[in-house]
């Protein structure tokens, strides 16, 4: 829900009524150029209302007889008879055009200055409303204005996004040493695998109370326990003929064995003609091992904090700028602000623990790479040092795999390979 802009219709109006006053003014009819001449009065009424003459004072021997308005209030000395007692005439003067097809003619400024003084007055109206909407308009506006961008806090926004970075960072950094670890860990799933396609589908304990079911099996080329992880529910059921929940449990059935197998198999890690890949997965741990339980924090801290700043700064986003502030309605607004504070105090709490110095040092200690290569000596002399460390980092990394990894060409049961036998020179 956007605001309703009160004061913007305020200060559009009293512009326009200035705008209107300024024509009214413009458009005000002007006085001609006038010339003053001596009126005979030789009629009057209380009221003003008299017939005189006068002489043309552009036209030789033009004398002109008309009605005019007097000045009622004038000095009676003026006024007939007292003026002329011999003709009972009295006098005034008055205002003839100077100029244009009307020259010589008598112009009345109370009659034809009525008409200007109206409009002036309408004009003066104008703008005096005008003025008192847009004074209003611009007073209230500014004021409300202040009161939306009390929210606008760019430092806030910008700090929380630099939190966000580095926790961003640091849980990518950790990932990426676990990922490192589970693909060194593929050793483990060959031997897995190799076990599971020796052992026949005949021992499976479902199919074994039913030959037959295994012998269409083997007919179809389903032999171990590997090709049914391999050919999967529907291959068995649209394929091999088996009806859907036998399929459904003799997946189960292998899934069963998979995890048995990975229970039992383990990975040795032997430094006496060590294989290639066992050294290359020692090197993975490594990371994590001289990281230490200071980084594996650093890393899940940093995951959660990342996600709870991601909503929150999207919120917030408005309070970046008064710009933006001043086009968010009065919700929107409302929820920014509550943003901001949330902002605020994760930033407090970030500080007082020194969040950002905790992922800066891990992301260091975890950007060291595997390179089993490099230095293989030292690999197996730490691993040889700490073996219990190395262990417990395995443990972390395989238990904390992700489930779509169990599947069925890499079963990764829980524990797997974490008791195998250690000789140490």
């Amino acid at each position: 829900m956007r605001h309703i802009p009160v004061f913007r219709w305020f200060l559009a109006l009293g512009l326009a009524l200035i705008t209107w006053s300024g024509f009214l003014y413009v458009t005000a009819p002007d006085f001609p150029e006038l010339e003053q001449v001596d009126l005979t009065v030789l009629e009057e009424k209380p009221d003003g209302t008299c017939r005189v003459s006068y002489a043309n004072p552009f036209a030789f021997d033009d004398e002109r007889e008309e009605p005019y308005r007097c000045d009622p209030r004038r000095s009676s000395a003026l006024k007939a008879p007292e003026w002329d007692p011999e003709t009972g005439f009295g006098w005034d003067s008055g205002w003839v055009v100077a100029e244009g097809p009307d020259q010589g003619e008598l112009y009345s400024l109370d009659e034809d200055g009525k008409a200007y003084d109206e409009q002036i007055e309408r004009s003066d109206t104008f703008i005096m409303a005008g003025l008192v909407l847009t004074v209003t308009g611009l007073v209230g506006g500014n004021i409300r204005s202040l009161r939306r961008i009390r929210g606008v806090r760019p430092g806030v926004l910008r700090r929380a996004t630099q939190l966000k970075e580095a926790a961003g960072t640091v849980a990518r950094d950790h990932r990426r040493a676990l990922e490192d670890v589970r693909t060194a860990w593929a050793l483990h799933r060959e031997l897995v695998d190799g076990r599971l396609g020796r052992i026949p589908v005949s021992r499976m304990r479902g199919l074994a109370e039913t030959r037959l079911s295994a012998r269409e099996l083997e007919k179809g080329g389903v032999r171990t326990v590997r090709d049914v992880l391999d050919a999967g529910t529907w291959a068995l059921a649209q394929f091999l003929g088996m009806e859907r929940d036998a399929a459904e449990r003799t997946m189960a059935e292998a899934r069963r064995t998979a995890d048995t197998v990975g229970r039992e198999v383990t990975v040795r890690f032997e430094a006496r003609g060590p294989d290639p890949r066992t050294t290359a997965l020692l090197a993975a741990l490594r990371v994590l091992v001289d990281a230490g339980p200071d980084a594996r924090e650093a890393g899940r801290a940093g995951a959660e904090l990342a996600a709870r700043l991601e909503p929150l700064l999207i919120t917030a986003e408005p309070a970046s700028g008064v710009r933006e502030m001043l086009r968010t309605g009065p919700y929107e607004r409302e929820n920014t602000l509550a943003a901001v504070t949330q902002l605020r105090l994760i930033l407090d709490r970030a500080g007082r623990e020194r969040l950002a110095e905790r992922f800066a040092q891990a992301s260091v200690d975890l950007l060291r790479g595997p390179d089993a290569g490099a230095d293989q000596l030292a690999t197996w002399t730490d691993f040889e040092s700490r073996p219990a460390a190395y262990y417990a980092a395995l443990a972390e990394a395989v238990e904390n795999e992700a489930p779509e990894r169990t599947s069925a060409s890499a079963p990764i049961p829980d524990g797997a390979g974490l008791t195998g036998s250690r000789r140490h020179r």
